[in-house]
């Protein structure tokens, strides 16, 4: 199994920590806003490669953390904390905790409607301060930080190769670095370990006065605490390289530990080419998502489409495909179950296991989702064309068949796709509709064009279901 490493920007051989265990962290939410399709690929990038260790065997411990206190979340404190109806603007220690608690419960729900499993590990930065102090303590004594007027900052000069995840030279960062007004550093590349109180915010007591820690030094604590001082997998978007992860590496290697083996970064989501944003009105809400679309499967085939180092782009064109693909599926479980008839079968070849082992091929090398996905849908156009045309079906058939469907109901679920479940035809009578398909499948065999016009029409006109002929039979749909 290899793995594409962002620190060596080469592909790896996957070698554990510990021989059958693996410690994951990926960077989870600042809980500031509603979540969105963007926050969703990453999400579910992780939870692919969770499950797919999973299913190869490995024991995993998963951790996701919470930045529950941040510039950002204070910043639309005070914005709620400004509205005129606001009773309690006074507290923006308070209103600053509501933020962090309605935005992570807003986060957990769409997690759970996507279907994506909860981390093993769901540290929140305000819990682990006590423990930051006394990393930012160790930092200092080790000479790689500074106490300044009340901040402490990390000394960038006494980094071993700072710039080498984002593959930036250091010389000429500091070229185009500033020092912002109210920074008390050295360098302008040295950033935040802790930062002193502003009058009304959160803050916690510390030997360099009241304040709170800076963003970069809550994941070096949190994943260190939990999977030890090395440990396998670190993830995030690719967004979070510079600075976020560089620094992590900066402070974590200060601190004496050898932090994360493999760097895996998920490219990002544009919607129609252009960056998401709510200023372009371009901004979709994983709620607003679900709520148009029902089924969290079509998003999650998207991103299975591409490759998760690569950006994905989201169209509805693109959605109306995914919803496509997705009744691909259903069709031929529909056919399948009709000639096993809830049968289960002793004897038979195997030649889903042949298909499981290219799946399996494809995510061992670098999680390669696009190929993965691949595999399913040969198995489908397999099963077609050994149902095409034909009425009676032997017990070795049959048995091929429901082995087919079973290896894509299982394969389905390493991605977390839900492929038993046909959501978009729960309000249609489907044993009428597919008598009327297999009666035009008839008068199309028997070129009785005029006849098979005819239940097309009908199909749509009195059960809103629209067909599409493709090479692996007719496919079907409700319109939208």
């Amino acid at each position: 199994m290899k793995i594409y490493n962002s620190l060596t920007r080469k592909k790896e051989e996957f070698t554990p920590v510990i021989e059958g265990k693996i410690g994951m962290y990926v960077c989870g939410p600042t809980v500031y806003d509603e979540p969105h399709i963007g926050h969703a690929r990453s999400a579910y990038v992780f939870d692919v490669v969770r499950r797919y260790l999973s299913y190869k065997g490995y024991n995993i411990t998963f951790v996701r953390n919470v930045t529950d206190v941040d510039d950002k979340i204070i910043n639309k404190a005070k914005e709620i904390a400004s509205r005129p109806n606001q009773t309690s603007a006074a507290d923006l220690v308070a209103i600053t905790r509501q933020v962090s608690k309605r935005y992570l419960d807003a986060y957990h729900e769409d997690m759970a409607s996507l279907g994506i499993e909860n981390p093993d590990k769901e540290p929140k930065a305000t819990e682990y301060i006590p423990k930051m102090i006394k990393f930012i303590e160790l930092l200092i004594q080790r000479g790689c930080a500074y106490a300044s007027d009340g901040d402490v900052y990390f000394d960038i000069k006494k980094a071993k190769d700072y710039g080498k995840l984002s593959n930036q030279d250091i010389a000429k960062m500091e070229s185009g670095a500033r020092i912002a007004p109210g920074e008390n550093k050295k360098d302008p590349l040295d950033f935040a370990l802790w930062k002193s109180a502003k009058d009304g915010e959160p803050y916690w007591e510390s030997p360099w006065g009241n304040g709170r820690p800076g963003w970069h030094i809550e994941c070096s604590v949190m994943s260190s605490d939990i999977l030890g001082d090395e440990f396998d997998i670190h993830g995030g978007g690719i967004d979070l390289i510079f600075p976020h992860h560089e620094n992590e590496v900066a402070q974590s290697q200060g601190a004496g530990k050898r932090f994360a083996r493999y760097w895996m970064h998920n490219g990002l989501l544009t919607i129609n080419g252009e960056k998401m944003a709510k200023s372009l009105g371009n901004f979709i809400s994983i709620k607003d998502f679900l709520k148009r679309y029902k089924d969290a499967d079509y998003l999650k085939l998207l991103f299975l489409n591409t490759h998760y180092r690569h950006p994905v782009d989201y169209t509805e064109e693109k959605m109306a495909e995914m919803k496509a693909q997705k009744e691909r599926f259903g069709i031929l479980f529909d056919k399948i179950d009709r000639i096993a008839q809830g049968r289960r079968f002793a004897i038979g070849g195997d030649r889903a296991k042949e298909f499981k082992n290219r799946f399996e091929e494809a995510m061992d090398d670098d999680f390669n989702t696009p190929l993965a996905l691949a595999a399913l849908f040969d198995m489908v156009t397999y099963a077609n064309k050994l149902i095409q045309g034909k009425e009676h079906f032997s017990e070795e058939e049959s048995a091929d068949l429901v082995r087919i469907k079973d290896a894509i109901i299982e394969l389905g679920k390493v991605f977390g796709l839900d492929l038993s479940n046909n959501v978009i035809r729960q309000d249609v009578d489907q044993k009428k509709v597919l008598d009327l398909i297999e009666k035009r499948d008839q008068a199309r065999r028997k070129k009785d064009f005029r006849m098979a016009d005819e239940i097309r029409k009908k199909l749509l006109e009195e059960y809103s279901v629209v067909l599409e002929d493709t090479r692996d039979g007719t496919i079907w749909r409700k319109k939208a």
